[in-house]
């Protein structure tokens, strides 16, 4: 143990000694100063620093005072200018033999102490218009050239007054500290650092920079000579700019490896030094080195030996903020010195020849085409940088004057879209950009004397070459104080800068050297001592060369920025273009080549989206049905055995687009042609004995398989068999029939093709008997030939085919909409076929319409009786006369069941007082109808094609009558307020008035402003939410469409996709705003308790499905609208120059030179917004595919399915937002409160739904609803008219449906009756039939979620109510009934008097258990609160022959029983589909003192729709104003 701990102290201590030791190492007795110049002035820490402001020498000079510059008309074009300035001889030397060398350390020095070069933010252009005609850019004479011009970046602060003008800032510090070394910022300075031996990173060579890195730190242009671009290849130094040509590279190399010579010295004398001690010391002893050469070498003999004056020390005050003045026209002086091609010789001053891009040999490296050079045979390794630095020293440069080389006058590099342009003209328009004052002003500013004319500028210039000046005197039109300062500039240089550009020069270095805390001469700085000093002094560029590269001393002058005699290597010649390869022209790129196809199926695909998911729903609709169909075959249980075929097996044509009918063919004992139905029952029956002579056509071709048998006065019947045998065979069947009663077969033989156009079909058929029966009723009623079959046009062959058209018994029955076995048909068909013939001429058909038709009621009754009457005695007997009455009960299509019309038979005789008599006159049968009159008068038979027509047909309005007027002696009429209760004699008083059209009658144009008035009350609320939802959404979106549109002029937007941009924005706003509140709509909680609160008199709570819908639907709209912005602004981004998306998009593009935006798919696939964008749409398809009505009505559990992935969409839509590309996320901002909401509303629905609820009583009711009765839950208080939500645990605990409570509130147990009309509610019907019981053991329990709120649940709020309810649809009703009769049983205080309930149902056994509620209801209401009034709308109404004596049977059984005849109840019941205008009507005048009536529907659309339409017919007028709430089902 002691031994362990021991141990533990020796290690302690020995890592303490190494900690120590190594702090020693790292220990810097001095101020490190900061890579981005901040806090070398203490006094003003950003002075000098990165992004620091120009220091101008003059005031800005800007056309508005602010920020416009001064262009064209008042100063002259950039590009005329530069070839006037400085076209001239080339091939000059300097003469003061500077070399090459000296003009591009000189630019090395430039870019060390400012760069404001990369375009500003937001993109700003001033594009430089190329005069017609132009020899190099538009050498075919367009007119239409520009060359690329984006104004430089400034301070934001800035542009806001003549008193703050733009100041442009400096994205690099202003002082010589190294920074084109070693990077503007510690993490460039990082990024280029091995940190191992102090030394920075090394690439395939040892002494040469590692290259491809550095992404967004090189700036990376594209090399216009071979449109390469990219960082690959690119040496990655300090200076951004290093690479712009192959000599800038050069010289940043040279101090690459000066800093690691250094750092690689001070570790062999100091090898305990720490990385970062060696890192520091080698830094801060080359950055001295680099000020030392610069300031006291290379300025003074770039200036002609003009000097600073000597250093007076640390200077606080003095700001080195570079001024635009120098930046942008003085040391641009250097550019007439660049010549047109480098050499390159090694120590043996052996020059040598140069690669060129077509291979060929140069004598030395074109300037032009050695721009952002990636890969270059003549400069792959550390020996080839050497050969280039003594190439330079031993070259001499340009001559200094106006003069510059056509490398960078015609083909300075450009971006891709324009790959050369001019590096003047270029300089002039930076000049106008940056806002520099005129020539004369500044030389004011620095004390010189103005100068009156052009010639004053350069008298020795003016003598040499007069028309110079005459020339720029034209452009500037003869002012000279238009004369800008770097055109001024050029022209007074004389071996050397002028006195302008120079003092400028001056200027600026003398501040930046006094001005440096951090000056290696500056001794109280405590970075060198005196020694180290004067040795930094001594040190000269050449010793700089002699130890980087291969060169020794004697292979370089001592002052390699000069060349004398006698200095090694002379150059062979002076370079000239002649000597050289050619510069490649100009190419123009397009950024979109080869997107196109991509991105136009890309956006195929997304417009496909919805069509996808269309597809994927009617497959889930088809198979849906498909297993619903398998359902229901198993369900039903066929227990019929089909019984095998008899006969011919065949197959019946039955039209050219129709299937072939598996059919079995026979001939009888009776001789009729028998043809079944293979699965049993008889299609047809054919007698073969009717007719002289029988025809029948075989097809001669396609196997001999088709034949036609011709049937006189019927259709044809075409058959086809397996094979010719068969055929034969049916053929040899028929012969004997009709052989054995002496008529004869006429066999035929044609074309397959020839025999189906000869056969006549059904449907041909069809049309034929259609027109038969039209053109009888234009003979017995004024009808229009038009309207009744006119055959005038008709040939003359289909004409007599019409009129000699027969009707058989199958037809007339058909055409009369009644079953062809009935016994009125047959009555009545064997009364019209007077020649008995078993077919109904034209003239018999006509007959008997006539009577029926406009026949007086005496003669339509004796017609009926007449049917009846076969021996035609006058009489029937008592039973002859109960068939007869059958017979017209029948055709109702089985209304009553037989034992009902047996009740109603007897009931009719006994009123009549028939029970006696034996035998039964016509007068007796007329007399029975003596109070009916009215219906026989306008008895019709309803004839198929011919319901609107016959101008003595009323109109449902005026046939139909609910109340009496109070002098009314009708007993006929059920009135709505009076019905005979228990007792007899029971009435409420007569409170009927005569209604006074008078006040109805108004025209048009006040019945619109009624009903507009009446709208407007009717739905005040929707209308306010409406506008204030829309309102907002709106709002959001036009206010981002203004930002974007006029105000964020500092986003870039201007120049790019400003339209895109606008939609896209404005559009995301709105959806911003909508899907969050969109979620408040399907809250059913907090609606279910806001209803009971104030809210419910100003939020429409019941319309919030339907506001979900609205937002929905705009939503998506919306979304669309959003998708197809961004489709134009992706497009614009794709032809977009960098340099403006990443002004646009900051966070996410850098601007690095390269110029090439990204492609399409970046946006969409490589970025989260689009990514997520898609996804979107995506979900999107299939959301709103299945939340369609049809596919919702389909398939319930997909549409539930699918809207659960709102889940998917919100999530996607925050991150969609929150990558902010452009904007800052505000989503988030919208969906917080409505998500917090929603989210509660959910927690409270998890809450109740996972309680399992034991079903206590099940009942399969007919029409196939099942009847729940389930525990009420503890605590569950609901109102009457809410519904809930539940799910069976058998069938799955994720799917609920919505279905309204049939029990009443005051019930102990719940209960609910739900028709199986889909596949979830047919399965729960299965589960409760006796034979799953017995398996399950028991019932299965539920789950149950609410109760909610919905519009039925006011009907308490208005003194009348009418309830109608349709099918299913009168669930909530049979609550409110049951919940109106206790209330008023208990003597509760409620505001509603009075309810109607209309009960509309196909038949009166389709819901039985509704019958048995309303019985219910009926026994309880002893106050005779409630109305009921059942329709029964699979009868036809009452004035058709058909239901004519239905409803006199009703009439006589309810006034001898007391109780519908249908139904059982003391309801009235009514025949067809109730007359809402009529019924509306009556209730205005029977309740005239009631302001508000409220109107509750729930059933199918159709019926909805049509009480909506009542509601505003009545809301038209002045009485009581309709409040209509209705559910769809």
């Amino acid at each position: 143990m002691d031994l362990r701990k021991r141990l533990w102290s020796i290690s302690a201590v020995l890592g303490l000694v190494l900690i120590a030791t190594e702090r020693s190492q790292c220990k810097i007795e001095w101020e490190v100063p900061r890579s981005d110049g901040w806090y070398n002035s203490l006094g003003y820490p950003k002075r000098g620093a990165v992004g620091s402001h120009l220091v101008r020498l003059v005031p800005a000079h800007y056309s508005d005072g602010v920020y416009q510059p001064v262009q064209e008309p008042q100063l002259p074009n950039p590009r005329r200018l530069s070839r006037l300035l400085t076209e001239g001889p080339p091939g000059l030397p300097s003469t003061r033999n500077q070399t090459v060398l000296s003009v591009f350390f000189g630019y090395h020095v430039a870019f060390e102490i400012f760069d404001s070069r990369p375009p500003g933010c937001p993109p700003e252009f001033m594009n430089i218009q190329i005069p017609k005609g132009d020899p190099i850019f538009d050498p075919w004479g367009t007119g239409n050239v520009l060359l690329p011009f984006q104004r430089g970046p400034w301070d934001k602060e800035s542009s806001q007054s003549p008193n703050n003008p733009r100041i442009q800032v400096n994205l690099v510090t202003a002082w010589i500290d190294g920074s084109s070394i070693y990077g503007p910022s510690t993490s460039w300075s990082d990024s280029l650092r091995s940190f191992s031996g102090g030394l920075l990173t090394s690439g395939s060579e040892w002494n040469m920079p590692k290259q491809g890195g550095g992404r967004y730190l090189m700036w990376s242009a594209a090399d216009p000579s071979t449109r390469e671009h990219g960082p690959e290849g690119l040496y990655e130094l300090g200076n951004a700019w290093a690479n712009e040509n192959m000599f800038t590279a050069a010289e940043g190399i040279i101090w690459f490896r000066y800093h690691n010579y250094v750092a690689s010295k001070l570790h062999k004398e100091h090898p305990e030094w720490s990385d970062e001690t060696l890192f520091q010391n080698a830094r801060k002893t080359v950055v001295a080195t680099f000020q030392n050469i610069a300031v006291y070498e290379w300025l003074p003999g770039y200036l002609g030996n003009k000097t600073l004056t000597p250093y007076p020390g640390y200077q606080k005050f003095v700001d080195p903020g570079i001024s635009p003045e120098f930046q942008a026209a003085a040391i641009r002086f250097g550019i007439t010195m660049a010549p047109p091609g480098v050499y390159m010789r090694n120590r043996t001053c052996q020059f040598r020849k140069i690669i060129n891009i077509d291979e060929t040999l140069s004598p030395a490296l074109r300037l032009c085409n050695s721009f952002w050079k990636r890969q270059s045979p003549n400069m792959k390794s550390g020996q080839d940088v050497d050969e280039l630095i003594m190439g330079m020293a031993s070259q001499i440069a340009e001559k200094e004057d106006n003069v510059v080389v056509q490398d960078l006058r015609d083909f300075m590099y450009g971006p891709l879209r324009f790959t050369r342009s001019d590096l003047v003209a270029l300089t002039v328009q930076r000049g106008r950009d940056f806002g520099l004052s005129s020539y004369n002003k500044v030389r004011q500013a620095l004390d010189l004397t103005p100068v009156k004319t052009f010639e004053e500028i350069n008298s020795d210039l003016s003598r040499t070459n007069p028309q110079l000046f005459r020339d720029i005197s034209d452009l500037y039109n003869g002012d000279i104080s238009k004369l800008e300062l770097f055109p001024g500039g050029l022209l007074e240089s004389l071996d050397g800068p002028g006195p302008v550009f120079s003092s400028i020069i001056l200027d600026q270095f003398e501040r930046i050297r006094n001005g440096d805390r951090f000056w290696f001469e500056n001794r109280q700085n405590g970075l060198f001592t005196e020694e180290e000093i004067r040795k930094i002094r001594n040190v000269t560029f050449h010793d700089v060369l002699i130890a980087v590269t291969s060169a020794e001393a004697a292979d370089i002058q001592k002052n390699v920025f000069f060349w004398r005699d006698g200095d090694p290597c002379p150059q062979p010649v002076q370079v000239t273009a002649s000597m050289l390869h050619p510069c490649t022209n100009a190419t123009k790129l397009d950024y979109f080549d080869g997107s196109k196809a991509g991105f136009g199926i890309f956006i195929i695909v997304l417009f496909l989206f919805p069509v996808v998911s269309f597809i994927v729903a009617c497959m889930v609709a088809f198979f849906r049905k498909y297993r619903y169909r398998k359902f229901q075959k198993r369900r039903k249980a066929v227990d019929r055995t089909e019984e095998p075929a008899v006969g011919i097996l065949a197959y019946e044509w039955q039209g050219a687009k129709k299937p072939l009918h598996p059919v079995s063919v026979e001939v009888d004992e009776k001789r009729r042609l028998q043809v079944f139905d293979r699965t049993g029952p008889a299609l047809r029956c054919l007698s073969l004995g009717n007719q002289a002579y029988l025809d029948v056509l075989l097809a001669n071709d396609w196997h001999h398989k088709a034949l036609l048998l011709k049937v006189p006065k019927e259709y044809d019947l075409v058959l086809f068999f397996e094979d010719e045998n068969k055929r034969a065979e049916f053929v040899k069947l028929l012969r004997p029939a009709v052989t054995d009663i002496g008529q004869e077969i006429r066999v035929k033989e044609m074309s397959e093709s020839e025999l189906l156009k000869e056969a006549l079909t059904k449907e041909q058929r069809a049309q034929i008997v259609e027109t038969f029966i039209r053109h009888a009723f234009s003979k017995v009623l004024d009808i229009e030939k038009r309207d009744a079959g006119d055959m005038s046009g008709v040939s003359h062959k289909k004409a007599r085919e019409v009129l000699q058209c027969e009707l058989t018994a199958a037809e007339f029955a058909d055409a009369l909409s009644l079953k062809p076995d009935s016994l009125f048909v047959d009555s009545m068909f064997t009364l019209a076929d007077k020649d008995g013939n078993g077919y109904l001429s034209f003239q018999e058909f006509l007959d008997v319409m006539v009577i029926f038709m406009t026949g007086s009621p005496e003669e339509k009754s004796k017609l009926m009786f007449s049917m009846h009457d076969i021996g035609g005695n006058g009489f029937l007997s008592k039973e002859e006369f109960a068939t007869m009455l059958r017979s017209l009960i029948e055709i109702s299509n089985g209304a009553l069941s037989k034992s009902q019309a047996d009740d109603g038979i007897q009931a009719m005789m006994q009123a009549a007082g028939f029970d006696n008599k034996e035998k039964i006159t016509w007068e007796d049968f007329h007399f029975l109808l003596r109070d009916h009159e009215k219906e026989l008068q306008f008895a019709q038979l309803n004839v198929k094609g011919m319901e609107k027509q016959g101008k003595k047909r009323l109109s449902r309005d005026q046939r139909v009558s609910f109340i009496c007027p109070a002098n009314s002696t009708k007993t006929d009429g059920h009135e709505i307020r009076r019905r005979q209760g228990k007792k007899s004699g029971l009435h409420t008083p007569n409170v009927y008035v005569k209604p006074k059209r008078e006040q109805y009658r108004r025209n048009p144009v006040q019945q619109k402003v009624q009903q507009f008035k009446r709208f407007i009350e009717n739905y005040r609320r929707h209308i306010v939410c409406f506008i204030i939802v829309y309102g907002i959404v709106a709002g959001v979106a036009l206010e981002r469409c203004y930002y974007y549109g006029l105000q964020a002029v500092s986003t870039g937007i201007p120049e790019t996709s400003v339209v895109g941009i606008i939609v896209s924005r404005g559009s995301a706003a709105a959806i911003s705003f909508l899907f969050p509140y969109m979620l408040l709509t399907v809250c059913r909680n907090l609606i279910t308790l806001c209803r009971e609160t104030f809210l419910n008199r100003y939020i429409p709570f019941d319309a919030a499905i339907d506001f979900h819908r609205f937002m929905a639907m705009t939503a998506i709209i919306l979304a669309v609208v959003h998708s197809l912005g961004h489709v134009v602004n992706i497009y614009i981004f794709s032809i977009s120059d960098l340099s403006i998306l990443s002004c646009l998009f900051p966070k996410v593009l850098s601007n690095n030179g390269s110029e090439l935006p990204q492609k399409w798919f970046w946006w969409f696939f490589q970025t989260v917004p689009g990514m997520t964008g898609v996804l979107l749409l995506f979900t999107f398809a299939f959301m709103y595919v299945f939340a369609s009505h049809f596919f919702r009505r389909i398939s319930f559990r997909a549409f539930w399915l699918t809207h659960y992935l709102y889940v998917v969409v919100y999530t996607l839509t925050v991150i969609h937002g929150s990558f902010a590309l452009l904007q800052e996320p505000r989503f988030y901002i919208y969906l917080i409160p409505p998500a917090l909401l929603f989210l509660l509303d959910k927690l409270i629905s998890l809450s109740r739904k996972k309680v399992e609820i034991p079903v206590v009583r099940a009942e399969l009711l007919p029409s196939g609803v099942t009847h729940l009765e389930f525990k009420r839950p503890q605590g569950f208080m609901y109102r009457s008219g809410q519904w809930v939500r539940i799910a069976c645990l058998m069938l799955g605990t994720d799917e609920y449906h919505p279905f309204t409570l049939t029990s009443a509130p005051h019930e102990e147990t719940l209960s609910l009756h739900i028709r199986a009309v889909g596949p979830w509610t047919s399965q729960l019907r299965e589960l409760y039939t006796e034979e799953s019981l017995l398996e399950l053991s028991g019932y299965p329990k539920l789950y149950l979620d609410g109760p909610f709120g919905e519009g039925h649940q006011e009907w308490i709020d208005f003194e009348v109510s009418v309830l109608v309810g349709g099918g299913i649809g009168v669930t909530p009703f049979a609550s409110i009934l049951k919940d109106l009769v206790f209330k008023s049983s208990i003597k509760s205080k409620i505001q509603c008097k009075k309810v109607y309930f209309i009960w509309v149902t196909r038949t009166q056994r389709q819901f039985e258990w509704v019958s048995d509620i309303i019985r219910e209801v009926e026994e309880m209401d002893t106050l005779e609160l409630v109305s009921v009034h059942t329709y029964i709308t699979q009868l036809a109404e009452k004035f058709d022959l058909r239901t004519t004596m239905l409803y006199v049977c009703e009439r006589h059984f309810q006034k001898v029983w007391n109780r519908s005849l249908f139904t059982g109840l003391r309801s009235v019941t009514h025949f067809g589909r109730p007359p809402f205008v009529s019924f509306f009507n009556s209730l205005q005048e029977v309740h005239p003192e009631v302001g508000k009536i409220g109107v509750f529907s729930c059933g199918p659309p159709g019926l909805t729709k049509n009480v909506e339409k009542a509601c505003q017919q009545m809301n038209k007028r002045d009485q009581a104003h309709f409040i209509h709430h209705y559910e769809n089902f």
